[in-house]
């Protein structure tokens, strides 16, 4: 005969020595923001992305005008 498996436990134990559970703590803080900063704070995962790409798109395309003013003279 072929041993049979153990059951293993999946339930938390919960006598008198399991381990207490310490509290979560969550901690907030409190900015006074202008309606400005406020709109940028809230939107700044899309914002440095944006911002990223439209300066690599303006080094981009200075870099393209000074070659064409170069080849022009």
């Amino acid at each position: 005969m072929a041993n049979k498996q153990k059951k293993k436990r999946n339930k938390v134990y919960r006598g008198a020595n399991a381990a207490v559970q310490k509290p979560t703590i969550t901690r907030v803080s409190a900015v006074n923001r202008s309606r400005l900063g406020q709109w940028l704070f809230e939107r700044k995962k899309f914002l440095r992305p944006a911002i990223t790409v439209a300066v690599i798109v303006l080094v981009v395309l200075l870099i393209i005008v000074g070659i064409v003013s170069i080849f022009t003279n």
